[in-house]
């Protein structure tokens, strides 16, 4: 609230809340996106993959850091050449008006269904550690959390994410940190104990060169890895809005790309932490360990055995962070998207306010409606229909960057409507006929379906 206050003093219009008036340094900018790409859900799961496939997450961070310089030599030029508040406004001038109207509409239905999820279980994690033995309601602890994100973003916007996020990153990095080293003093291990520990251990393996259909492959996983970073950074106004307040093209590609080399030793230090828990359990309670049904519930659950209140101080503090950081700035993303794509009202301040605040309470609904069902099976469900709905956005910049044809625009919202039911359809088929199951390169082949389809339906003129 301090640095919201600080940041709004210079007043608050509709450029600085979409632009930041591209005048954030990029040094700040690269820190803060690592933890804004860090949510709740993350904070509690990487650590739990090193119990079904140890370090290999890794593999696909490695892929990140293609997919960071793709976005930052192919991408980032374009958006800057074309001065671009919303990305997607670039379909609309390449590829035509509905174009434009599908891009947008793909990103705002995947970010606010995504996000609303991701926030639904930091706020169950909050609720169960905290607000309930404070008596507090779901709903109230819901609302009260979107509200302090609706007043610390209400006027400076995205230029109050940069200063934001760079706290938020700082806390949950040194909460991590922290809880690290309570592991350890559990453990009585010293730094060279912890790294010996965690280097001996068969679930520190990163590299799976050996089996061709598992999909902890490395060379899946490295195509993999770039081509998330692609679809869900490059092409997703959420990510690319603050790399876009940047002053010049030249440091918003320093900021993509140190932001990328940053996310190996980020994650490991969640993995490491991972294997650090599973050999302290194994080794006080093995029994505690497993009957584990997965691995999210390996953190909660030393913060629910440790007996210490800083634990869990910690851990609500890391939660709170990852979990802000990611939901503040897809809310601006939106309220932008909205703004400029949908509206194609830029410079309407009125329109601005009330947009923002009609998304947070929106986000609330979601929220409160995903817990009125509290079906583990639904959550997972929405989440695999936000990866189905990246796909499109893939094959329509992939299309408009790299031929030079023109499509017939009316069209396009069905080929993107058709590609992710198509991709279902393959995944169902090879899981019965070949027991195979797509894993992130089915983000890749909804793209590919995506961009044949618009081949399809190539005019027969040429753009310039």
């Amino acid at each position: 609230m301090l640095l919201s206050w600080r940041v709004a003093r210079r007043g608050s219009t509709n450029e600085t809340f979409f632009r930041g008036e591209r005048r954030s340094p990029w040094r700040m900018v690269a820190f803060g996106m690592i933890g804004a790409s860090i949510s709740g859900v993350t904070f509690v799961s990487v650590p739990g993959m090193v119990l079904s496939s140890g370090m290999s997450y890794l593999q696909l961070c490695l892929g990140f850091i293609l997919g960071y310089v793709a976005v930052a030599f192919v991408l980032l030029p374009v958006y800057y050449k074309l001065n671009l508040t919303s990305i997607y406004a670039y379909l609309g001038g390449r590829l035509g008006e509905r174009s434009y109207l599908t891009g947008a509409g793909f990103f705002m239905l995947s970010k606010m269904i995504g996000t609303a999820v991701k926030f639904y279980v930091a706020c169950i994690i909050v609720q169960q550690f905290v607000m309930d033995a404070l008596g507090v309601p779901f709903a109230l602890t819901v609302a009260v959390m979107v509200l302090l994100i609706w007043l610390y973003t209400r006027r400076g916007g995205v230029r109050t994410l940069v200063f934001t996020d760079s706290l938020q990153t700082l806390c949950l990095f040194s909460a991590l940190l922290l809880i690290i080293y309570m592991v350890m003093q559990r453990m009585d291990f010293s730094l060279t104990d912890a790294v010996s520990a965690i280097a001996g251990d068969e679930r520190s393996r990163i590299f799976v060169f050996d089996d061709w259909v598992s999909r902890q492959n490395f060379w899946k996983q490295l195509v993999s890895g770039a081509f998330i970073v692609v679809v869900m950074t490059g092409l997703d106004q959420d990510m690319m809005q603050k790399n876009l307040t940047c002053r010049t093209l030249r440091e918003a590609q320093k900021n993509m790309c140190s932001y990328g080399v940053a996310f190996v030793p980020a994650n490991l230090l969640f993995l490491a932490l991972g294997v650090l828990l599973a050999q302290y359990f194994e080794g006080n309670n093995p029994l505690s360990i497993s009957p584990l049904s997965n691995g999210d519930e390996l953190l909660p659950l030393f913060v629910q055995t440790s007996g210490s209140s800083l634990v869990l101080i910690l851990f609500t503090l890391g939660i709170v962070a990852a979990s802000s950081s990611s939901a503040d700035s897809a809310l601006t993303a939106l309220t932008t998207s909205y703004c400029v794509d949908i509206r194609r009202r830029p410079a309407d301040e009125r329109l601005r306010r009330r947009t923002h605040l009609m998304m947070c309470l929106l986000f609330v609904c979601c929220i409160l409606a995903i817990r009125a069902v509290n079906s583990s099976s639904l959550i997972d469900a929405i989440y695999t229909i936000v990866s189905y709905t990246y796909g499109p956005l893939l094959g329509l910049f992939a299309f408009g960057l790299f031929t030079r044809r023109a499509v017939c625009d009316r069209l396009v919202p069905y080929v993107c409507l058709a590609s992710p039911l198509v991709c279902f359809g393959v995944d169902m088929l090879c899981q019965q006929l070949f027991a195979y199951r797509f894993g992130y390169e089915l983000l890749l082949l909804n793209g590919v379906l995506t961009f044949l389809g618009l081949i399809i339906i190539t005019k027969k003129t040429k753009t310039i």
